[in-house]
């Protein structure tokens, strides 16, 4: 297919409908054509502009989508094939933890089966793209939207984000079989909206944005990421979908990226109250100047964008860019050859929610759970008498936002999965609402904490709790369910706290009544038996977290590798008022970046560096010995972090650059060895320039970022006298 040549072909109304993405139902064939009327009205679009759109957002399942497809190709002159793209998040219908859950396997290998297989069972229903990864860096956890990050860390961010790409697009987009193009979200810097508050506003300078939160973007984009999302947010005062210098001058120019840019939904009309555009006739003429080829779900530019032309106010070739980025595109997943791509109804029985992918889901649960306490509680042995209680006991409430397609009637639940690896019957009350407690409910939980040895307390958020339009100004648990903790506690002492939800808590209200917490997360589809086997030991905890969990709301933003002070904290010296900490709690976080427990234990020991000095053409390589010091097999994450001492700018206390998992039998001591290079002492300066400095470095090594042992180097060029 010669691009140039549909073009030419095209009319201005043709160009101009491809930039147009609509929803699933609005189209012939769709399942719910019938609900089209009001939507039709609201959006001021005619069938015509539906015979000639672009793209569909959604699509539930093959039958569906082959009908979209079939109906859109009688319609369309010249039978441009739709793009079909979704939400797939974390599974399409085998449901995956979700990220900021998986990212805390610290396994990219993982991270990247998961969406293989997402995308896998997403191209067989006949989807082409998903409006994945997200890739924001978070420091927020009152932002619902954390649940789809992997973290508050640049370095993990940015190997996640290429993991996810790999996984959805395969060695190669256009060969790859069952191979989706992945859509990198939200550019840029949605993750640092004021507050954690939903749509609100970013604030911050260019270096910090560079430094921080650009990095995770432009690995996804080096892995060949093939679209880009934009934020809702603003970035120096200009809402991102008419941010001409994010999108044209730093995404196109600067790094090349020639892909396709898609607005977040209805994001270009909202430039109306944002307050930069005066009607929709002015928003469409800022976002396509901003080089924004989609709009989702409003018609500005359907509406306006012919009228511009006419008008001379936007050049027809700023259509044509678009119009060409958008049937590259379908040219690079062999759509003219093939509409239909991997969309086989009989091929997605077989595959999708396969006995295969469920062992993958459950393997990822198991990688994904953090162990934050434990008093000698856990595990549980099999032949213990255990009481189950919670509003999270029976619920098959364990998906968590972003997972549309996935059926809650396939999740294993709780008691499921204690059933499994138990060996002896269990005692259950379950407790209906994440937010009441009946009376009988409450009653009947205090008489099973009673008669049993040990308590499985399985309290939580809803999934609507997080997720998108999801932030809390509060991150506790329910009140509700601290009083059902409560209760439990003057009846029985022996609680294991299972955690599910899709955010970092604040725990602190719950630390004095359990012996044991377990963060779950949302697990999955199979997240019940990853429970069970991690709560009797037949998967022994590896999991660290990638968001601190805060000690009470009021640290927040709360994060590992934050800047010092001229005044900071001395540990030596706590009551010395007049330096930068809170007089009514800690500076620390409850639970830090890189925290997790085992029902082993790690002994850390021998850091050493092979060199004192780093030139530009050498490394340092730095080796530790870790031991296992328990009597059990483990997993453990050892992390590398380093500090610049003296740079241009205010650098971070602690940077993450590297880690390793290493599995240790009982008794078993392995060297890990990490290779330090120039590259890894680079940081934006103040001038924009990305490069590193001269000068005095401390490496650390451990099994957290607050539980390390510290070496030291210099970097200095190659002709300075050591």
């Amino acid at each position: 297919m010669d691009i140039d040549v549909l073009l030419k072909q095209m009319t201005l109304d043709e160009k101009i409908d491809q930039l147009m993405q609509l929803a699933a139902f609005l189209f012939d064939g769709a399942s719910h054509e019938g609900e089209i009327t009001g939507p039709l009205s609201d959006l001021g679009i005619s069938n015509r502009t539906i015979h000639n759109s672009g793209s569909v957002l959604g699509g539930s399942g093959a039958s569906e989508i082959k009908n979209i497809q079939a109906s859109h190709l009688k319609t369309n002159r010249l039978k441009i094939p739709l793009l079909i793209m979704a939400d797939i998040i974390h599974g399409y219908k085998t449901i995956f933890p979700h990220n900021l859950a998986l990212s805390c396997s610290f396994d990219p290998g993982l991270v990247e089966e998961t969406a293989k297989i997402a995308a896998k069972e997403a191209a067989v229903s006949g989807i082409h793209v998903t409006f994945a990864p997200m890739v924001d860096l978070v420091r927020d956890p009152r932002w619902g939207r954390v649940m789809e990050s992997t973290g508050e860390d640049p370095y993990l961010n940015s190997e996640l984000a290429k993991a996810f790409v790999r996984g959805f697009q395969g060695e190669n987009i256009q060969t790859s079989k069952y191979s989706i193009a992945a859509c990198v979200k939200h550019f840029a810097a949605y993750g640092a909206i004021e507050a954690g508050r939903d749509y609100n506003t970013v604030n911050m300078s260019e270096r910090e944005l560079r430094e921080v939160y650009l990095p995770g973007y432009k690995a996804a984009l080096d892995e060949n990421a093939q679209m880009v999302m934009t934020a809702f947010n603003t970035v120096d005062g200009k809402p991102c979908s008419a941010n001409k210098d994010l999108m044209r001058y730093l995404l196109r120019d600067e790094w090349g990226f020639d892909g396709v840019i898609i607005s977040d939904w209805g994001s270009i009309r909202e430039l109306i109250p944002h307050g930069v555009a005066e009607d929709e006739k002015n928003a469409a003429a800022l976002a396509i100047e901003a080089g924004v080829d989609i709009e989702m779900m409003t018609s500005t530019y359907v509406s306006y964008l012919k009228e511009l032309i006419e008008e001379g106010i936007i050049e027809e070739s700023r259509v044509d860019e678009s119009v060409r980025r958008i049937l590259n595109l379908k040219k690079t997943l062999r759509l003219f050859e093939n509409p239909y791509r991997f969309l086989d109804e009989n091929k997605a029985k077989d595959i999708i929610f396969s006995e295969e992918h469920r062992l993958v889901a459950r393997r990822a649960a198991e990688e994904s759970i953090v162990l934050l306490e434990n008093d000698g509680v856990l595990p549980i042995q099999k032949d213990d008498d255990v009481g189950l209680i919670g509003p999270f006991a029976e619920s098959q409430d364990l998906l968590g936002p972003w997972s549309w397609i996935g059926d809650r009637d396939d999740v294993e639940t709780i008691a499921m999965g204690m059933n499994k690896v138990l060996s002896k019957p269990f005692h259950t009350q379950s407790i209906q609402s994440v937010h009441t407690i009946k009376e009988e409910e409450m009653l009947g939980s205090i008489e099973v904490a009673k008669k049993v040895d040990k308590v499985i307390l399985a309290l939580g958020e809803s999934s609507d709790m997080s997720g998108e339009g999801g932030s809390r100004s509060k991150i506790e648990l329910p009140e509700v369910q601290l009083e059902l903790l409560k209760k439990i506690h003057e009846v029985n002492k022996d609680i294991v706290v299972v955690l599910i939800n899709g955010r970092p808590l604040d725990v602190t209200r719950v630390i004095p009544f359990a012996k044991a917490v377990v963060e779950a997360w949302f697990p999955g589809s199979c997240g019940g038996s990853a429970i069970g086997r991690i709560l009797v030991g037949d998967k022994n905890p590896s999991a660290k977290l990638t968001m601190s969990f805060p000690d009470s709301v009021g640290q927040i933003p709360i994060y590992y590798n934050h800047h010092n002070t001229g005044r900071p904290y001395d540990h030596n010296n706590p009551h010395n008022r007049y330096v930068s900490k809170f007089i009514d709690g800690p500076n620390k976080p409850r639970y830090p970046f890189g925290y997790g427990l085992s029902y082993t234990t790690y002994a850390y020991d021998n850091l050493n560096l092979s060199q004192p000095v780093l030139t530009d053409n050498e490394t340092i390589n730095v080796s530790i010995s870790v031991k296992n010091t328990g009597k059990r097999l483990g997993d453990e994450i050892v992390q590398l972090y380093l500090r610049d001492h003296v740079g241009e700018v205010v650098r971070p206390l602690k940077e993450l650059k590297s880690f390793e998992k290493v599995r240790l039998a009982p008794g078993e001591t392995k060297i890990v060895t990490f290779t330090i290079s120039e590259e890894m002492l680079r940081y934006t300066h103040s001038d924009l320039r990305y490069s590193s400095d001269y000068g005095e470095f401390s490496v650390f090594v451990g099994t957290s970022s607050a539980n390390t042992l510290e070496a030291s180097f210099k970097y200095q060029m190659e002709s300075e006298e050591n």
